[in-house]
């Protein structure tokens, strides 16, 4: 059989049938981690979805303003960088800093609220790393 292990693994029985369906389902704590109240709760100020939103309108700001100048070669090039660079990241149980991204921005010389305040240790995303990995492989 040319498919391999992996593929074996994958043609098993899910996880999901023998999980709970329906209004009574359980959080799967192992691979979600801990559910955040935050994420249910309304902005608390007009300006938070603004303030999420800016490095995307600033992107869109920078490809615009790079297409009026250079022609659509420039933003093309530019935008598949980052999609080479945003795929290339830790182990999922690892917070990655996404530096290689940062540069080509231009905000490697900027110290901002995410450098200070975003300590990957205090992350609701730390879960099992065995557990993360074969997930991410899709072996689970």
């Amino acid at each position: 059989d040319s498919r391999g292990v992996s593929s074996l693994l994958k043609d098993s029985i899910p996880i999901n049938d023998f999980a709970a369906s329906g209004l009574f389902e359980g959080h799967d704590l192992l691979r979600r981690g801990f559910t955040s109240v935050k994420s249910a709760l309304l902005p608390s100020h007009p300006l938070e979805l603004s303030e999420k939103n800016y490095q995307l309108h600033q992107d869109k700001t920078n490809f615009d303003t790079l297409r009026n100048i250079q022609g659509l070669h420039a933003p093309l090039k530019l935008q598949m960088e980052f999609r080479a660079v945003k795929q290339v990241q830790r182990l999922p149980f690892l917070h990655s800093s996404n530096m290689a991204l940062d540069t080509l921005r231009g905000n490697d010389g900027c110290i901002s609220f995410e450098d200070i305040l975003n300590d990957p240790s205090q992350s609701e995303i730390m879960g099992e790393p065995h557990m993360m990995v074969e997930y991410k492989l899709g072996l689970l």
